[in-house]
């Protein structure tokens, strides 16, 4: 049975034969919790005879998800308290986040904001989008906005243009950037009318573009990143090392190397946030320092992304990539540097 519609509900999923009837009682609970959606273009690529498949886990609900840990939070990276008016989180000095919407297309089951989004969630529209854009054109040392939600590009062209204009009236912001799972996981929704109503007048126009496995890279969704390159959009990654899905040596490399081969530059690769019910998809800091450590010198230096943990509680994102100098604190100090077959070479003090 071919999917039009995005599947919304356990039995939607029972239906198209991504979980085995017997599975619903237990499911149904997860849903009731947490939103689910999986669009075409997800669920036609699923194996459902693999019960590892790399995309399911990252859509399909699992009872996993109702086992919260003691050191989880709803609000992991603590959004809400930087968050001066409605809709606006400005953590950062330059830069704030512009949350536009509260609905994805797809829900990824170790999302670090899925105790806020879901079906039915207020778009930011009106006097809150007012009171939004007026706290931006009020600070003048905000330099970025990144437009996030939930997902953006689930808005209407007509209405990206209308925000996008009127950030183009903002003199100080310079840089206007898209947070978006929509090119990978609805790819037909960007059309080259889309693709233009993105641009925001005057600025710099940049579009993370989140995919955590190599197989996510459709005819379709490479299609769709490349109206968004030739729009004039640069394009950056974002992935989420994930257990079971990507954290591997192979799988790792060959999802790095696919975005570069779409015109997109890596550019974060997180650590899983201690959102709920997410255990299952998190290893430890150590595991994935060897993983990324391994990427060095072993693909081009195009296929590098930084790995980053977002402290808990808010107090921002660190790089936590791995180490290749040795015995250097202390001033005047030689150093060893690590190279990428694990020989040490001394490197003299300034």
């Amino acid at each position: 049975m071919t999917v039009h519609t995005p599947l919304r509900s356990i039995d939607a999923l029972i239906a198209q034969g991504l979980i085995a009837p017997d599975r619903r009682a237990a499911l149904d609970a997860v849903a009731a919790r947490y939103a689910v959606a999986v669009t075409p273009a997800m669920a036609a690529l699923i194996d459902p005879a693999d019960p590892t498949d790399p995309i399911a886990r990252q859509f399909i609900p699992d009872p996993a998800e109702l086992v919260t840990l003691p050191q989880e939070l709803a609000d992991p990276i603590g959004d809400e308290p930087h968050s001066p008016v409605e809709g606006v989180v400005h953590r950062y000095p330059d830069r704030a986040l512009l949350k536009l919407v509260h609905a994805c297309p797809v829900y990824c089951r170790f999302c670090f904001r899925r105790e806020m989004v879901g079906p039915g969630g207020d778009a930011l529209t009106g006097e809150k989008l007012d009171a939004a854009l007026a706290y931006l054109a009020g600070h003048p040392e905000i330099w970025e906005v990144i437009m996030t939600g939930g997902d953006p590009l689930i808005l209407s062209a007509r209405r990206m243009r209308e925000i996008a204009r009127r950030l183009s009236a903002i003199s100080h912001i310079k840089v206007a950037r898209w947070h978006t799972r929509v090119p990978i996981v609805d790819p037909e929704r960007i059309t080259p009318d889309f693709a233009r109503a993105l641009r925001v007048p005057g600025k710099a126009s940049y579009i993370a573009v989140h995919a955590n496995h190599p197989r996510e890279f459709s005819a379709a969704a490479r299609a769709a990143l490349a109206r968004l390159a030739d729009a004039g959009h640069v394009l950056i990654s974002q992935s989420v090392l994930l257990r079971g899905v990507n954290a591997d040596v192979a799988t790792l490399s060959a999802l790095m190397r696919a975005f570069v081969e779409n015109r997109v530059k890596p550019y974060y690769l997180h650590h899983p946030d201690l959102a709920p019910g997410t255990a299952q998809f998190r290893l430890s800091l150590e595991e994935g320092q060897a993983l990324v450590k391994s990427l060095r010198g072993h693909l081009s230096g195009l296929c590098q992304p930084t790995y980053i943990l977002d402290i808990p509680g808010g107090a921002g994102k660190i790089p936590v990539g791995p180490a290749f100098l040795s015995a250097c604190e202390m001033p005047g100090a030689e150093a060893f540097a690590e190279d990428r077959h694990g020989e040490q070479h001394r490197y003299p003090p300034a």
